[in-house]
């Protein structure tokens, strides 16, 4: 069976605290608790909420690299469990019975899911129901890029059915769950992203590593992680086809296991001295230095990328998936382009490079819509009603 280990942070000795008679435990699951958008998302809930629940985090990959992220003032417990199996069923035995055993054991008022990787905790709470269960699915990898796998669909049709919501946060991973998943149309609950509106607007300017802006230099940048469905190398390709004439250069922030094989790719299109990799960094630090956001993904739903861009005051030249063209201001839709049309994401980023009217024209919009309908504020008050409906049924 699994190991399992606490963090030394954001643990609360017994006894520390006086806990309420009608506090509830919610148990989290996440494949990985590393540092990216869900989970920052979901240490950001939690950190709003405080102590009106208590929480425990469980990382089955043993990565707890968000946990940094959480708020002392919480009643949260993080746990890394060692050895995670290679994937759902394929490790039967020990994924099984580590989740039976702790299901048991911690008898959660709510059980938490997230995506596919938690799976295994879903079916094990189908077979014997010990707690009440939300499953949040953000989207896929590049595995599923175009088309899901029939066991996948399946285990989620069948392990899904008892839950209170499944959450999702794009309108394409609405469809999908209703109409290929074929869960009940009131279980299914669209809730969007959210970001800190405020934070991003007044970004920092220039600040990020290995940069020097150039006078009259123009920058195209992408924020991600350095990981294959972020398909960063079909970005490199287009900004090599970008015409020679236009004095611009792509920033790449973020960093991942691929970073290497991109810094190669970017030698081999000759266009190396023209990109910048800064790295790991905050997003409000590089984003006020970009002039246009690109993002080149293979598969997306709601890019917090996006909303954090859009708050910065940026134009967003991308591919279309997900929701991206339904996030961004109607007079943005145009620079979102079919994701296989290489040439169609180098009209879009010209033409936003030769027009800094129509790049503070789309900047100014995409910032009045992402405050008005994308809010972190908004998000926890979507979130408050979500977990208020929880509550009210599970056990006494």
């Amino acid at each position: 069976m699994m190991e399992h280990t606490t963090t030394p942070i954001h643990v609360k000795p017994a006894g520390d605290t006086v806990q309420p008679q009608n506090q509830h435990l919610l148990l989290h699951i996440f494949p990985s608790f590393g540092k990216g958008g869900v989970p920052l998302r979901t240490c950001g809930i939690i950190n709003h909420f405080g102590r009106q629940c208590r929480h425990v985090v469980i990382a089955l990959d043993s990565n707890i690299d968000a946990a940094a992220y959480l708020s002392p003032v919480a009643e949260i417990e993080v746990l890394a469990l060692s050895g995670r199996k290679r994937g759902v069923l394929l490790d039967t035995p020990s994924a099984f019975l580590t989740a039976l055993l702790t299901l048991s054991r911690l008898r959660p008022d709510l059980l938490i899911t997230y995506n596919w990787g938690s799976m295994e905790w879903a079916i094990v709470n189908h077979i014997w129901p010990i707690a009440r269960q939300i499953h949040f699915e953000d989207g896929f990898g590049k595995e599923e890029a175009d088309a899901q796998f029939h066991r996948r669909v399946f285990l989620r049709r069948w392990a899904l059915t008892r839950c209170i919501r499944v959450i999702v946060p794009s309108r394409k991973l609405e469809q999908i769950a209703r109409d290929i998943w074929q869960l009940r149309e009131e279980v299914v609950t669209y809730l969007p992203n959210g970001v800190d509106v405020e934070r991003f607007a007044m970004p920092a300017h220039d600040v990020f590593p290995g940069f020097t802006r150039r006078f009259g230099e123009l920058i195209v940048g992408t924020l991600a992680p350095l990981r294959p469905e972020k398909n960063i190398g079909r970005l490199l390709r287009v900004f090599a086809m970008i015409d020679r004439s236009i004095l611009v250069r792509l920033v790449v922030a973020g960093d991942g296991n691929e970073r290497h094989t991109l810094e190669r790719m970017a030698d081999e299109l000759g266009i190396r001295d023209r990109v910048v990799f800064t790295g790991h960094v905050a997003p409000e630090a590089v984003l006020g230095g970009f002039d246009i956001f690109a993002l080149s993904s293979d598969t997306e739903q709601m890019p917090i990328s996006i909303l954090e861009a859009m708050a910065a005051n940026l134009p967003i030249a991308a591919v279309d998936v997900g929701d991206v063209k339904t996030m961004v201001c109607h007079e943005n839709q145009s620079f979102i382009v079919a994701r296989d049309d290489p040439s169609a994401f180098v009209a879009a980023i010209e033409c936003l490079l030769k027009d800094p009217m129509i790049r503070q024209r789309l900047a100014y919009k995409n910032r009045e819509r992402v405050v008005a309908e994308f809010s972190q504020q908004q998000m926890f008050e979507r979130y408050s009603d979500l977990f208020q409906i929880a509550v009210r049924t599970v056990r006494p």
